[in-house]
């Protein structure tokens, strides 16, 4: 009961920073409505996600989870004409404290080595982000300087890590058997992004 009620309490958390980081973000370029339609569309496909590996797939639960979040994301940026880059960025950022507290809630509950670890590791990146973002304009080959840069650099490690895990470290991670091949796909899609970002004119 006390282990359920810790994971309650931290996704509470997560999600309200979520939200905050979210539109904080964004709060410059939009109307506040369309950033929290935006994150509600999140919200609701990151949660049909998790209710589908709770029930079917439990080992699923970061993919369907991430698909759930990257479609609710899909469909605020088509219906509200949303700026990809930015927007991604801003979820990105946003969701990065709330997996922190995610696997820490784990950790707190459980005493799992693993689960501190990848608390660890999302702080990191928390940190890695927040270096990119000061200085991100001064780097010679990032000639565009466009917005996006940090956030889609920051989830391109997010991914490289996740496959060096599955290699290194299996037992880690939800879903392993084909866990280098996902998340190596998409980071080489990812790299592949940055780089035309990288090339495109202000």
């Amino acid at each position: 009961m006390s282990e359920m009620l810790t994971q309650i309490l931290f996704n509470i958390f997560g999600v309200f920073a979520f939200l905050y980081i979210f539109w904080k973000k964004l709060k410059e370029d939009y109307f506040p409505a369309l950033i929290f339609n935006t994150a509600f569309y999140m919200l609701f496909g990151i949660l049909i996600g998790f209710i589908i590996s709770a029930v079917f797939a439990s080992n699923w639960w970061f993919w369907l989870t991430f698909i759930g979040a990257s479609f609710g994301l899909y469909l605020g940026i088509a219906r509200l004409r949303l700026r990809v880059y930015e927007v991604i960025e801003a979820a990105t950022i946003a969701l990065l404290p709330w997996i922190t507290l995610i696997f820490l809630a784990d950790a707190a509950a459980t005493a799992r080595l693993e689960s501190f670890l990848a608390g660890v590791v999302s702080i990191f990146l928390l940190l890695f982000y927040a270096f990119l973002n000061n200085h991100y304009k001064n780097f010679a080959w990032y000639i565009s300087g466009r917005v996006g840069f940090s956030g889609l650099t920051t989830l391109t490690v997010f991914f490289l890590i996740r496959a060096s895990l599955a290699i290194l470290f299996p037992t880690v991670l939800s879903f392993v058997n084909i866990e280098v091949f996902l998340s190596g796909i998409l980071s080489f899609f990812l790299i592949l992004v940055i780089y035309k970002l990288a090339r495109k004119k202000v």
